[in-house]
């Protein structure tokens, strides 16, 4: 497993790379789409695969309660349960977890919770979820964290921030002790910094996760609700500190030009649910315009609105710069049939503007690793 930085832009730190992985090489900067319970919803690993993915981002949380690890051990991982042989990133739970407020405790020991499934009790541990992530067969494990969001006290953030220190130790010293058991004994373990938006706890946790010592960094807990000038001002701050030679991960929601902006202040991984949850709202990305520097590079497209009712415009309005499995498709149906589709519930309207979204954020990462290669971003 190695990552190596293959350029910096001129004009800002982003920067271009290769992650090599058990299963592939993946160019960075790189999107993940979600696969959220071993499937990016309404579509196949076949049709990731058509749409030229590289990598997928499953849940750990979902994976653990159904099918559960049991199920997946016996396909002797996640990648031939699903049926994806490129790489797959975990997450650890930890904000599963976190979004389970009411139907959870944390202790030193772990996250109590009960399942939103069927009211099950449960404790997961940093060793818990480093052996269902084990199973699974992850390329890229996430340690197990605590998610702080914004309006934490400073009590409660310091005693978060400690806990997620000593969970990430945790973490390691299992994942390095078990790998021989590993459904992938070559993935690597990535660290997750927190600290909500306050500038100095985020740099102090990322000098103690460094001085632990990760295979690469993810940027924690920002997508809970804070502005998005604070993530900002916190992806900027950690650019100095997080190691040059190691991959970095912004975790969660991001809209493409805050993608753009990630980017430009180092960050080389990136995921989102915006893509498919937005498509099943009738809600589709499309370009405008090549200069990335400019926010408004794309417009969305609200399909269900009456006034598409009779728009005969393609799904696809042109190829861009790549060219995938599902372009002679999307460019055969229109707007007003899609919109259609939706008015009466048809479930190929899901599936066709999802096809649409994340064609756009892949598309929109080959255009940023192109932006950064002819130094424009």
């Amino acid at each position: 497993m190695s990552f190596k930085v293959k350029r910096t832009s001129e004009k800002s730190k982003a920067r271009l790379g290769e992650l090599k992985t058990a299963h592939g090489v993946v160019q960075t900067p790189f999107f993940m789409p979600i696969a959220t319970k071993a499937a990016v919803k309404t579509l196949s690993s076949a049709d990731m695969e058509k749409l030229n993915a590289q990598i997928l981002l499953s849940n750990t949380y979902h994976l653990y309660l159904r099918p559960g690890i049991e199920v997946i051990n016996q396909y002797q991982g996640l990648h031939n349960f699903m049926a994806w042989q490129k790489p797959i990133l975990t997450d650890s739970g930890g904000y599963q977890v976190f979004s389970l407020a009411k139907m959870r405790k944390i202790t030193e020991g772990g996250a109590e919770f009960r399942s939103h499934i069927d009211g099950s009790k449960h404790l997961l541990t940093p060793e818990l979820s480093m052996r269902i992530q084990q199973v699974l067969g992850s390329d890229v494990v996430m340690a197990f964290d605590e998610c702080t969001p914004p309006d934490y006290s400073e009590l409660q953030l310091d005693e978060s921030i400690a806990r997620t220190t000593r969970w990430a130790r945790r973490c390691k010293s299992f994942f390095e002790q078990n790998l021989g058991s590993s459904n992938n004994p070559d993935a690597q373990l990535f660290g997750i910094n927190q600290g909500a938006t306050n500038e100095s706890r985020r740099i102090a946790h990322a000098k103690e996760l460094v001085d632990i010592g990760f295979d690469g960094y993810a940027i924690g807990g920002l997508s809970v609700g804070e502005p998005f000038a604070e993530a900002c001002k916190i992806v900027e701050a950690l650019n100095g500190v997080l190691p040059k030679d190691k991959p970095r991960y912004f975790m969660g929601g991001a809209k493409p030009h805050e993608i753009v902006a990630y980017v430009k202040r180092g960050v080389d991984m990136m995921d989102c649910v915006i893509p498919t949850r937005n498509a099943r709202h009738g809600l589709m990305y499309r370009f405008l315009h090549d200069d990335l520097n400019q926010a408004d590079f794309y417009e969305t497209v609200h399909v269900t609105n009456q006034k598409y009712t009779s728009d005969q415009t393609t799904l696809l309005q042109n190829k861009g710069t790549i060219e995938t499995g599902f372009d002679e498709e999307l460019a055969r149906y229109s707007l007003g049939y899609v919109r259609h589709l939706f008015s009466v519930n048809e479930m190929l309207a899901y599936r066709l503007v999802t096809l649409v979204n994340i064609r756009f954020y892949l598309e929109l990462m080959e255009r940023i690793r192109t932006a950064v290669t002819d130094s424009k971003l």
